[in-house]
């Protein structure tokens, strides 16, 4: 590299490998896993439990999808239906999302800021094993107390766990007592990763990485982190509540005995909604990096993007109660979380546009990680549309708790997060593993996981129209529901097969993949100027920053990206 760098004397370079040491046994593997504060291979183990969670919560939608295919199916019982949306929801959230984004963060966040390593790195790898166990504690709840239930006793009253199901009448047994522990657990996983990223940004920036050449993934993981900080406790309080109405008597949700049930709701909320944002800030993240490169552009008004990111964060602290449009609030009430929820489109809508604006005449390359973000546009954008329908409050008093609202979730959350995962997954993993993913095995899955994904969701659209509820386990034949919910159950089908071909190209490509190089992309962001893989100390020397596009200086000196800021 062409440009100025500084060299950091107090800084030792760590002791070379012997030969023969540097894998050694497969115990010595799991060792240096277990034990590691590499923040790469922390990120690495996220991304990965992550998928393995997707993969389980996967199986348990798939469940759910063939007792729905026919009307009067008794395929599982109601218990079991009902501990499977439980533990689906709260997998897709807690463990499958979270998890994600925070292992894009732990890997590429110090890269992009030319750091080398977290502020804290053991900090970082408490936070990966207390979210690591609050998981497997979570499913323990199968096998560790059965319960009233052949099924054990897993958690059965929803993700949101709403009073007073969560009471000792309605949930005997420890099954609400495991969602809870879990969740207690792991949002302190959370909130550790959380600061630690946020003291890592603030603090640990290479020379000259001001905050006005942050790339934009790393303002939605800084804008990510304020929300866990700020929205954790809240889900936290709620966790404790719960236990102390259980264990203590203390009646905070009892109304019989003076509490209140919709105070549950505007706790939970007051969490929910923003972990959607919390959920879809990786997306906003990727799809800034990727789009930019593969359209040979700089992105489109960076100083808008950042701004429209915070603004997103700020506003979606006082969105939560449209959720709640049905429990009776005051009109006043009604009227200012309907405008909140439709002053929140704006800043998203300014960067989908501006996301257009940066493919628009550029010299576009369709790879992988720019087909997933393409996908991502269309879907993300039904996602909002039908999210701007369900901010009006009478809209909403019609298909509440219908299955129009599980399409717009699923279009938000699959359709918007999990596109850009895989974008990200796709792009990054050369950087990761040295090696080019197979062109053609990502498109088989691509193909496959869209065309499921709309065959799944789109029909929901329209069985909420037709006034089918939501967590029901069976209907009757002569709702009309019944084609569009085979139609749904056969979508599953294809994007089961869509994964496949994407575990199958994972592996594929890390044994018999093409090698490719330390930078495939002709990227210009700075995790792209050390080897692929990276050494374990990232950068021997911490590069000086004179741009928002500090690798294209180092490759195109004779034109300066800073000249012109």
């Amino acid at each position: 590299m062409s440009q100025e760098i500084i060299i950091d004397e107090n800084y030792r370079m760590p002791e070379p490998v012997r030969v023969g040491e540097e894998t050694g046994s497969l115990t010595r593997v799991m060792q240096q896993l277990v034990f590691t504060v590499d923040h790469k291979k922390l990120g690495l183990m996220y991304i990965g439990a992550g998928l393995l969670f997707f993969v389980i919560a996967g199986l348990l939608a798939g469940l759910m999808r063939i007792q729905l295919a026919f009307p009067n199916n008794h395929f599982l019982p109601p218990d079991v239906f009902n501990q499977s949306f439980t533990m689906h929801g709260t997998t897709m959230v807690f463990l499958v999302g979270m998890p994600l984004a925070f292992g894009f963060a732990n890997y590429l966040v110090p890269l992009m800021i030319g750091a080398r390593d977290m502020a804290f790195p053991r900090l970082n790898a408490f936070g990966f094993w207390v979210f690591f166990f609050s998981g497997l504690f979570l499913y323990f709840s199968y096998v560790g107390a059965p319960g009233l239930y052949a099924a054990g006793s897993a958690p059965d009253v929803g993700w949101f766990a709403y009073s007073p199901l969560t009471t000792k009448a309605f949930s005997r047994g420890h099954s609400t007592d495991y969602w809870t522990l879990s969740l207690l657990l792991g949002g302190i996983g959370s909130v550790a990763t959380a600061l630690n990223i946020l003291v890592t940004v603030f603090c640990m920036r290479c020379p000259g990485m001001t905050l006005g050449r942050l790339p934009i993934f790393v303002w939605c993981m800084v804008v990510l982190s304020f929300l866990v900080i700020l929205a954790l406790p809240c889900l936290s309080a709620c966790q404790i509540m719960i236990s102390l109405d259980r264990y203590l008597g203390a009646k905070f949700f009892d109304t019989q005995a003076g509490g209140d049930a919709v105070l549950w709701q505007h706790f939970f909320w007051i969490f929910g909604h923003p972990e959607v944002y919390i959920l879809i800030m990786p997306a906003f993240a990727i799809t800034s990096e990727v789009i930019p490169v593969f359209s040979r552009k700089p992105i489109f008004g960076y100083p808008i993007m950042v701004a429209a990111v915070v603004a997103i964060a700020f506003i979606s602290l006082g969105v939560w109660a449209h959720h709640m449009f049905c429990v009776g609030m005051v009109s006043l009430a009604n009227a200012f979380f309907v405008t909140s929820t439709l002053l929140v489109s704006i800043p998203t809508g300014i960067k989908i546009f501006n996301w257009l604006a940066t493919m628009y005449g550029g010299k576009l390359r369709f790879e992988l990680p720019l087909i997933f973000c393409i996908g991502f546009l269309f879907q993300f954008l039904i996602a909002g549309l039908t999210g701007v329908m369900l901010a009006v409050a009478p809209f909403t008093w019609q298909l509440s708790d219908s299955y129009f609202v599980v399409a717009h979730f699923h279009y938000v959350l699959i359709g918007g997060l999990l596109f850009t995962i895989f974008a990200g997954i796709y792009y990054w993993y050369p950087k990761a593993f040295g090696k080019m993913p197979d062109h053609k095995l990502g498109l088989w899955h691509f193909w496959l996981f869209t065309i499921g994904f709309h065959v799944t969701f789109l029909p929901q659209h329209f069985l909420g129209f037709l006034g089918m509820p939501r967590r029901i386990y069976t209907y009757q034949d002569d709702r009309g529901w019944d084609t569009m919910n085979l139609i749904s159950t056969i979508g599953v089908a294809i994007q089961a097969a869509g994964i496949l071909f994407f575990v199958y190209n994972l592996i594929y490509s890390y044994i018999w993949g093409k090698k490719s190089g330390d930078d495939p992309w002709d990227a210009w962001t700075l995790e792209w100027a050390t080897t692929s893989p990276p050494p374990e100390y990232n950068f021997a020397k911490l590069p000086v920053v004179k741009s928002r596009r500090p690798l294209w200086d180092a490759k195109h000196p004779e034109d300066p990206d800073w000249k012109h800021e």
